[in-house]
Formats: C-alpha cells, sequence, structure tokens
C-alpha cells in the first residue's frame, strides 16, 4: 500500500487537493445546478490524462509559481543531500 508523506505541503500534495476539489466542485454543481458543470469534472480529467502521458500540468506550474516547492526539493533542502533532478 502506498502513503503519501503529510508533513507537509508540498507540491504534488497540492495538485492532489485541487484535482480532488475541482472535480468534486463539477459535480456537486452538476447535481444542483446544471449538467453543463461536468464539464468541470471532464475538464480535470483530460488534464490528469496529459500530465500521466507528457508529464506537462499547468496547474502545477501555476502552483510552483505561487511558492509551491516539489516534494524531491524540499526533501533534498531538508537534509543537504546533492540530488539530482
Amino acid at each position: 500500500m502506498y502513503w503519501i508523506k503529510t508533513d507537509q505541503w508540498y507540491l504534488e500534495r497540492i495538485l492532489y487537493l485541487l484535482a480532488g476539489t475541482f472535480a468534486l466542485s463539477g459535480t456537486m454543481l452538476a447535481w444542483l445546478h446544471s449538467p453543463w458543470w461536468l464539464l468541470l469534472t471532464g475538464l480535470v480529467g483530460v488534464n490528469l490524462i496529459i500530465f500521466a502521458l507528457t508529464g506537462f500540468c499547468g496547474m502545477a506550474n501555476l502552483v510552483y509559481y505561487l511558492g509551491g516547492k516539489p516534494r524531491l526539493e524540499a526533501e533534498c533542502k531538508g537534509h543537504g543531500a546533492v540530488c539530482s533532478h
């Protein structure tokens, strides 16, 4: 079983939170307001597939620009180790 570290809010953890929030929000808005909100949930899914296939994620770039640090970067700085990215 895989467990993600929860000791800090690193970039990858923030991305999981945002993807889940957008997917649930789109689903709830579709249920309460209009089925057109399912487009939001669909766009989240498409973005996750693009990220898995290409490694590019627009939201990750935005979170990084706003100060989010990748887990590997945070671990390298914390231990004084030399890490290759």
